[in-house]
């Protein structure tokens, strides 16, 4: 796993349970706002991260080898939006070589799980496996050119 990922993730883990949701949420509000091509993207259906039960929209690519993710979340939803705000904070700008190696279960490793429920960590799971979908098909992609 990425060494920034991973470090993000123990310190989550060190934090007492009822502190990690709060700081799940200190995420959710650092989420970053989506650009407006995007946003008019999202308006139409596109790029709705279906698995998940929260209107999640999701965009992964990769520039220069370089990983480059944007999302929307609503505000309603502060843990799915504190948990992939925390995923676009660690993993934007990543070489795309290493998104194969951050594992499904990252909200076990961030003692994320007992929190959540099981729904929960099933649904922000396949966030992980999205962008791992996607930047494996990005890379491919510009590997092609």
């Amino acid at each position: 796993m990425d060494s920034a990922l991973e470090r993000k993730a123990q310190r989550f883990r060190a934090l007492p349970p009822e502190m990690r949701l709060q700081a799940l949420l200190a995420h959710a509000k650092r989420f970053p706002e989506l650009p407006e091509d995007l946003r008019e993207a999202r308006d139409r259906g596109l790029g709705r991260v279906e698995e998940c039960q929260t209107p999640l929209f999701l965009w992964v690519g990769v520039e220069d080898g370089k990983v480059r993710i944007h999302a929307d979340a609503p505000r309603e939803a502060p843990t799915v939006r504190g948990f992939v705000g925390f995923l676009v904070e660690a993993l934007n700008g990543s070489e795309a070589a290493s998104i194969g190696e951050v594992r499904e279960d990252l909200l076990d490793q961030m003692g994320l799980s007992e929190v959540l429920g099981p729904q929960r960590t099933r649904g922000l799971g396949s966030v992980i496996r999205r962008i791992r979908r996607d930047v494996a098909r990005a890379t491919e992609g510009e590997a092609a050119r």
